[in-house]
């Protein structure tokens, strides 16, 4: 349907925001650990990993991995990335309910 993709993104962020969190409170920290603290399958904490390491938000080390040289600066742009796309949101409901 028209919003499946969105879905999908937003649930992939959510998983990708987990383990980032995760590596942020308890880095060096492995692919096993994540997914046991998580409850994610391994396959999915990988990926996650994967995804996270080539923003730079987090790095592999020989314990596991740990934040990235660009966490700090996402973190404090979060909010506003956030508050982009509840406007956007909200715009979209505008046109619904104008039709």
């Amino acid at each position: 349907m028209l919003f499946d993709q969105i879905y999908r993104e937003l649930e992939l962020t959510e998983r990708h925001l987990i383990v980032l969190r995760k590596v942020i409170e308890e880095g060096p920290i492995g692919i096993l650990k994540l997914s046991d603290e998580t409850g994610m399958p391994t396959h999915k904490v990988r990926y996650s990993l994967r995804v996270l390491e080539q923003e730079h938000l987090i790095k592999p080390s020989s314990h596991g991995a740990v934040a990235g040289e660009n966490t700090k600066k996402f973190l404090e742009e979060f909010d506003g990335q956030i508050s982009d796309i509840i406007e956007k949101a909200s715009h979209i409901q505008q046109i619904r309910n104008s039709i």
